[in-house]
């Protein structure tokens, strides 16, 4: 018995360092903000290790990514009601950080021009997407999840997952435009 759980928990461990980095990536690209994405992925981690660790291992990839797809719906509910709120205490004449900092060296703005516009507008364009065509983009397209593994993430069928998708693949060209190659 203790072989067993021994043998468990190491199977455990090896599945969490597995989907780790994974898990931070989509994140990231669910919240756009870094420091919530680690959170989200600890918090996944620790969900996941103490209510399902005792299910076959088959389960518990798309257990896992169903996790993280709620917690990063949790970060924006939150997010939208602590935003109302901070608007009313918001100074509108504070410079922004990012555009007042300097220059790293090396730096070749037209290159930075193009890349930062390219890489904006395609960040623009998932950020606009309604939560679901955006869940299903980052699952299908950026973590290469198939239809089925998608489904089972998201909580719906796999004829859902495929219009989610599809829509948001139009949505996300038509918004690109001229950085849109094909």
């Amino acid at each position: 018995m203790e072989e067993h759980l021994l043998d468990r928990t190491s199977e455990l461990e090896a599945f969490l360092r597995g989907v780790e980095r994974q898990a931070y990536v989509m994140a990231r690209t669910l919240t756009g903000d870094a420091e919530e994405a680690m959170d989200i992925v600890q918090d996944t981690m620790l969900r996941f290790s103490t209510r399902y660790a005792r299910r076959p291992p088959g389960e518990w990839r798309p257990i896992f990514f169903r996790i993280l797809v709620n917690r990063s719906r949790d970060f924006h509910r939150r997010r939208a009601v602590r935003s109302r709120v901070m608007n009313w205490f918001r100074d509108e004449d504070l410079p922004d950080p990012i555009e007042t900092a300097p220059a790293p060296r090396g730096w070749d703005p037209e290159v930075a021009v193009a890349d930062g516009e390219a890489l904006a507008a395609l960040e623009e364009a998932v950020a606009g997407l309604p939560g679901r065509q955006r869940e299903a983009f980052v699952l299908r397209c950026l973590e290469e999840q198939d239809v089925a593994e998608t489904a089972a993430i998201m909580g719906c069928s796999d004829g859902s997952v495929k219009t989610h998708y599809s829509r948001a693949l139009a949505a996300i060209r038509q918004r690109l435009g001229e950085h849109y190659d094909g």
